[in-house]
C-alpha cells in the first residue's frame, strides 16, 4: 500500500475523532458479547505483485495455507493493472477447489470514486463465481480508501446483486455511511495520527482506532485490522520512494490479545504478501513479482507469524478471551532485527540522497521512527504445560525465563552473533536450536534493514524467495558484495522429532 495525500488527510483526521471519541470500556464490552457464529478472519492479499503466475495452480499453496490456519478469505487487492482480470480468475478458481473464499478489494490508489459504475460492474462480473464470500447471503466487497464513492451507483451497477459493502471508508472526514454495511480500519499501528510513527506529543493507538470506528458504526459490522510489522526503505531506485516504521517489536502477540478482548465480526490481516511494508506473514516462496522490497525481505522469513496467530484465531472464532486451551502442541515463536538500530550505514544506504517526496514519506537515512523500535529478541512460547526458556542472543549472557502453560510473550536484550534457544520442562528438553540469522555488527547489503526475521521451535520448512522475486535485489545497491540469491539454507533438525512431526505443514 503506498500513502497518498488523501490518506495523510485522512489520518490526520482520525486523531481528532480519536479526541472526540475516547476509549470506552462498556465499547469493548458490548463488542465482546457479540454473537460469534458468524466471526470471520481475512488476509489482504496484494494482486498487483502476482503477475507472474500462470494458472489457478499457483494460488493452489496460498490457499490451503490459510485455510489451515484459520483464515477464511483472502481480500484481494487489486489495482487496474492490464493482468488484473486475468490473476483474479485464477485466485477465484482455486479458492473455489480449495474450499477458500474471496472477495475484491478495491485500492483507491489506483481507481477513482467516478468509477462508481466500473466498480459495480466488476463486482457483478466475479460476485457470481463459486469461492466469492457471501455475509448475510450478500456479496461481500471491501477497499482500501475510496471516501466520496457513490455507492448506490456503484450498487446499481452490480446488476441484481445485493451486496455487503465494508468499504475502508473513513468516519472522520463526515463520510455517509448510510449506504455502507461496515468499514475496514486500515491503520493497524500504533501512529501520530498523520501516518508516521508516535511522538511524545502525538500517539494515536490501535485501540483509540477500534473506538473510534466502532462508535461512528454503531451496530453496523466493523473489520478490526491486525498486523505484526511495519518497515519500508524504498529509495531512489523506484519511483514510489518512502522510508518510514511504525513500532512493531512486540505488536502482533499484542494485538492479537486485544482483539480477543475487543470481540469484533471480522479481522482482517494486513497483510499476507505486502513484503514492501515488511507486514507480511505468508511465505516468501509464494509467487510474486518484485517491487524493490527483495533489498530488505531476502532471507527474512515471516511464517512464524502465522503460527502464533492460529490459537488466536480459534478462539477469536468461539468467542474465548484468551487463546491458552487452543494451544494443542509446544511451540517458541521468535524475532528480531538483524542489525542493532544504532549501526552506522550512511556511507552505503541507498537512502543517502534526495528521492521523490510527493507523499511526504521520503526521510534521508534511517527510516523515521526508527528510534522506538528497541534492541530486542521477542520470544512467545506456546506451552501445554509450564516450561523454561533459556535464551542465549550473541556474546550475551543467556536469558532463563520460567513461561507458564499458554501463550505468552518474553524480551531478551539482542547480542550480535548466534541466536540460540532451549525449552526444557522438568528436567528434560523439550526442544532445542539455533536460529538461521545471526544478528550483525554491520549493514545488510549495506542497507538500514528494519525487517523482521522470524524463526520458530520445533524449526519449519525452508521458505527461500524465488528467482522472480529477487529481481530487483540489486538495483540502486551501493555495494557489490550482496548477491540475488537466499543464503539461509536448511533448517537444522530439531532435537525432538516428534515434535517436528506435530507442526503444522507451511
Amino acid at each position: 500500500m503506498r500513502a497518498t495525500p488523501f490518506l495523510l488527510t485522512a489520518l490526520s483526521g482520525l486523531a481528532s475523532l480519536v479526541q472526540a471519541y475516547p476509549k470506552e470500556g462498556s465499547t469493548l464490552a458490548k463488542r465482546a458479547s457479540n454473537s460469534t457464529t458468524d466471526r470471520l478472519v481475512f488476509a489482504h492479499f496484494m494482486i498487483g505483485i502476482t503477475s507472474n503466475r500462470n494458472s489457478a495452480d499457483d494460488y493452489d499453496d496460498d490457499m490451503k495455507n490459510a485455510k489451515a490456519y484459520g483464515i477464511d478469505a483472502f481480500a484481494l487487492n487489486i489495482g487496474v493493472d492490464p493482468y488484473t482480470d486475468q490473476q483474479l480468475g485464477y485466485a477465484y478458481d482455486s479458492a473455489a477447489k480449495n474450499g477458500m473464499n474471496v472477495f475484491i478489494s478495491f485500492d483507491f490508489n489506483w481507481w477513482s470514486t467516478s468509477q462508481a459504475s466500473e466498480i459495480g460492474q466488476k463486482i457483478a462480473q466475479y460476485g457470481v463465481k463459486p469461492a466469492q464470500l457471501k455475509v448475510d447471503n450478500k456479496t461481500f466487497v471491501s477497499s482500501f480508501a475510496g471516501d466520496g464513492l457513490d455507492v448506490a451507483a456503484m450498487r446499481t451497477a452490480a446488476t441484481g446483486m445485493e451486496l455487503f459493502f465494508a468499504p475502508n471508508f473513513h468516519p472522520e472526514q463526515g463520510t455517509d455511511l448510510t449506504e455502507v454495511d461496515g468499514l475496514l480500519n486500515w491503520m493497524a499501528w500504533p501512529n501520530d495520527g498523520n501516518n508516521k510513527a508516535p511522538t511524545a506529543g502525538a500517539n494515536v493507538t490501535v485501540q483509540a482506532g477500534d473506538d473510534a470506528y466502532t462508535k461512528a458504526l454503531g451496530d453496523k459490522a466493523y473489520i478490526a485490522p491486525a498486523s505484526a510489522w511495519f518497515s519500508t526503505h524504498f529509495g531512489p531506485e523506484v519511483s514510489y520512494s518512502k522510508n518510514w516504521i511504525f513500532p512493531s517489536d512486540s505488536l502482533w502477540f499484542d494485538r492479537w490479545q486485544e482483539l480477543l478482548t475487543l470481540g469484533p465480526r471480522f479481522i482482517e490481516i494486513v497483510t499476507w504478501n505486502d513484503y514492501g511494508e515488511s507486514h507480511y506473514i505468508g511465505p516468501l516462496n509464494s509467487p510474486h513479482t518484485d517491487d524493490g522490497a527483495s533489498k530488505w525481505v531476502n532471507d527474512m522469513p515471516h511464517d512464524g507469524w502465522l503460527d502464533m496467530a492460529k490459537p488466536f484465531i480459534a478462539a477469536f472464532k468461539d468467542g474465548a478471551t484468551s487463546a491458552d486451551s487452543y494451544i494443542t502442541d509446544d511451540e517458541l515463536i521468535y524475532w528480531y532485527r538483524p542489525t542493532p538500530r544504532g549501526i552506522d550505514c550512511d556511507s552505503t544506504d541507498t537512502c543517502m540522497v534526495t528521492a521523490n517526496n510527493d507523499s511526504g514519506n521520503y526521510f534521508m537515512g534511517r527510516p523515521n521512527g526508527w528510534e522506538d523500535m528497541q534492541d530486542s529478541v521477542f520470544v512467545v512460547s506456546l506451552f501445554t504445560d509450564d516450561a523454561t526458556i533459556k535464551v542465549t542472543s550473541g556474546n550475551g549472557t543467556a536469558q532463563t525465563i520460567d513461561a507458564k502453560a499458554g501463550a505468552s510473550i518474553h524480551q531478551v536484550p539482542m547480542g550480535v552473533g548466534e541466536q540460540s534457544f532451549t525449552v526444557t520442562r522438568s528436567g528434560t528438553t523439550v526442544f532445542s536450536g539455533k536460529s538461521l540469522k545471526q544478528i550483525i555488527d554491520g549493514c545488510v547489503c549495506g542497507l538500514y534493514n528494519f525487517n523482521a526475521y522470524v524463526g520458530s521451535l520445533p524449526a519449519g520448512p525452508s521458505d527461500p524467495l524465488q528467482s522472480a522475486g529477487l529481481q530487483s535485489l540489486t538495483q540502486g545497491l551501493h555495494v557489490s558484495t550482496c548477491s540475488a540469491t537466499p543464503s539461509l539454507g536448511t533448517a537444522p533438525a530439531s532435537s525432538t522429532p516428534a515434535a517436528v512431526a506435530a507442526k503444522p505443514t507451511n
